[in-house]
């Protein structure tokens, strides 16, 4: 959406619209108050209860002037509010992608140093991230058919994310939420993974392969730790292409080396900074 549109932007269920939310909807939203996970850049992150239930809302109170010219000074347009979040999530579900469900979401004001926009979604607590559930593979190795299994539903996801020209661009393992609503690890043929924190998302624009890459080297660096072997490696490969792996290898030599420079970039800036 252009940076000058005007129009608000307000979708609420009709219990909350009828409820606590019939008067000041947008002062009682942005007076949240809960567990809070994040409070930087004019955005507050935090997890509320409402009529027994859970949710997650993110508030953007606006990036204000200055860190928007900071941005701009640097060649880039930043995220300003929640609707590129809302909008990713929207075309995620028609997809059939799974990812952490909208609730209520809304946007008023007209500049993007003041605009004001929020999502509500509803708390996935019955999940683990990729990132914990796999952290002591390298000791204790996962089930074969398990872990192929999840190779193949990343590489699924990840592939069905591009072909609709959408780049997450925040890519790591810790962003796959894996579903443990049965109380227990699913079946490998009943794995269902959650694709989350989609703010960053962008459409494909004019530089595309850029964004394919810094995805798939965010997957391949976040995984580099957790006992992958080159097989599974190869393995991703073949079911993010949909043709086996020497096919992918000979067409798109130039992608998966790519592919392995950035990573390797990722883990050399990780090793010299830390992690954020």
């Amino acid at each position: 959406m252009s940076p000058g549109k005007t129009d608000d932007i307000l979708e609420l269920p009709d219990g909350w619209r009828r409820g606590w939310l019939r008067e000041r909807p947008f002062e009682r939203i942005f007076a949240l108050e809960g567990e809070l996970f994040r409070a930087k850049d004019g955005r507050r992150t935090l997890r509320f209860e409402r009529d027994g239930k859970s949710y997650f809302a993110k508030l953007h109170h606006g990036l204000g002037r200055r860190r928007l010219l900071k941005s701009l000074l640097r060649g880039k347009w930043p995220v300003t509010g929640a609707e590129n979040e809302w909008r990713a999530i929207l075309k995620l579900e028609r997809a059939g992608i799974p990812t952490t469900p909208l609730v209520a979401w809304g946007r008023r004001g007209r500049l993007p140093s003041s605009r004001q926009s929020f999502i509500i979604t509803r708390d996935l607590s019955a999940t683990l991230s990729l990132e914990d559930y796999c952290r002591n593979w390298p000791v204790e190795p996962p089930p074969v058919k398990l872990k192929r299994a999840l190779i193949d539903k990343v590489a699924e996801i990840t592939a069905t994310l591009h072909r609709l020209g959408l780049y997450h661009c925040d890519l790591y393992i810790c962003h796959f939420l894996l579903d443990l609503s049965s109380g227990r690890v699913p079946e490998p043929a009943g794995l269902r993974l959650h694709l989350i924190d989609l703010h960053r998302v962008r459409g494909g624009g004019l530089r595309p392969r850029r964004w394919q890459v810094k995805d798939l080297a965010a997957l391949y660096f976040s995984s580099a730790e957790i006992g992958l072997t080159r097989r599974d490696r190869l393995r991703f490969i073949a079911a993010y292409s949909g043709r086996p792996w020497p096919e992918s290898l000979a067409a798109d030599r130039r992608l998966w080396r790519q592919v392995e420079k950035r990573g390797q970039a990722f883990m050399a800036e990780f090793k010299r900074r830390g992690p954020r």
